[in-house]
């Protein structure tokens, strides 16, 4: 594995840095060449068709991937190559899968006490117990979220929508740096999903956010800097408008 290692000058004013990344399986480019760069404060929307590369791309970054080649940097050059899974959720990394995955089990509030940043080993979680610090902070993150009048219900009685907003909520709970959202507004009815711009917009004030998703008009709502993807590597960039006008975009992507 030809593998760049990031070197201790090589600093970045980017939170997030791709430099020529590339992930193949079994002969299947599933990155190319890949150059991306995130600002931090910054939220962006990665676009492009299925087999683009957008999940491969999250994998690297998350530490799920290794790539062939090239340089993944992260809050001003920390080698993310050399990291697992684990080391790189607490540098300040955090991802949301498409799909909500809470505990049915436990109340709203629990679910987000439970994920607050702290000691989260078994030992951690074996001795822990809620303090007004904790409240506070998991009260703040509800309000956020919109579910605080049903932070005493459990769970699995939330709707889909409420779900995906449940699991945001345990993301900001970690407190990361760069939070890794896939297709947040899938199958959500349309108030729901106005709801979500809202959300998104509010948390990017004090992280930076990057948003895979297929739905353009939420993508247009969240009025940010879009990239497209095709084939493992960047097709287009700049505004909503701008891609959409773009016509080799038009052509693999929004034509079909």
């Amino acid at each position: 594995m030809d593998l760049a290692v990031a070197k201790p000058h090589q600093i970045t004013p980017s939170l997030l840095y791709l430099d020529g990344v590339t992930v193949s399986f079994d002969g299947f480019r599933a990155l190319n060449n890949l150059s991306l760069a995130i600002s931090p404060g910054e939220m962006r929307a990665i676009i492009g068709p299925n087999g683009a590369g957008k999940t491969t791309m999250m994998d690297v970054v998350t530490g799920k991937t290794r790539p062939d080649s090239g340089s993944v940097l992260f809050d001003k050059g920390i080698d993310l190559t050399s990291k697992d899974e684990a080391a790189i959720a607490q540098l300040g990394i955090g991802r949301k899968f498409q799909k909500p995955t809470v505990f049915d089990n436990l109340s709203v509030e629990d679910n987000v006490l439970l994920a607050l940043k702290g000691d989260r080993s078994v030992r951690g979680n074996l001795a822990w117990r809620g303090n007004s610090r904790d409240s506070h902070r998991s009260g703040e993150i509800l309000d956020t979220i919109g579910l605080f009048q049903q932070r005493r219900r459990l769970a699995q009685s939330l709707s889909h929508g409420q779900k995906q907003w449940l699991e945001i909520g345990m993301l900001i709970a970690q407190d990361p740096k760069l939070l890794l959202v896939d297709e947040p507004v899938a199958g959500m009815t349309d108030a729901e999903t106005m709801t979500t711009v809202e959300l998104l917009q509010d948390i990017a004030r004090d992280h930076s956010v990057i948003v895979v998703e297929h739905d353009m008009e939420f993508v247009r709502r969240l009025g940010v800097k879009v990239t497209v993807l095709h084939e493992g590597s960047v097709l287009a960039e700049g505004s909503i408008d701008e891609v959409s006008g773009n016509e080799r975009v038009v052509e693999v992507y929004l034509g079909r």
